[in-house]
């Protein structure tokens, strides 16, 4: 099964994560199948951006997306 969810990445105390397609069985940080936008909550308001396109194809082809990510989408749109 696949899952749309957050890749963390950045420094200590600067976090950034991208937004990827991943098996649901892989580590957060573990292998992506693709990397669809990303994620920067440092700036007031965060920075959200997300391929509409690629979303909408996983999302037909079975991706599930974290709750977190949900939120996300529904932030973006």
């Amino acid at each position: 099964m696949l899952k749309i969810r957050l890749k963390r990445g950045g420094k200590k105390n600067q976090p950034f994560f991208r937004i990827v397609i991943a098996d649901a069985k892989e580590k957060r940080d573990g292998k992506t199948v693709e990397i669809i936008g990303f994620y920067d909550p440092k700036p007031d308001p965060p920075v959200i951006k997300i391929n509409q396109k690629r979303l909408d194809y996983w999302l037909k082809h079975g991706a599930q997306p974290t709750p977190t990510v949900r939120e996300l989408i529904k932030k973006q749109v």
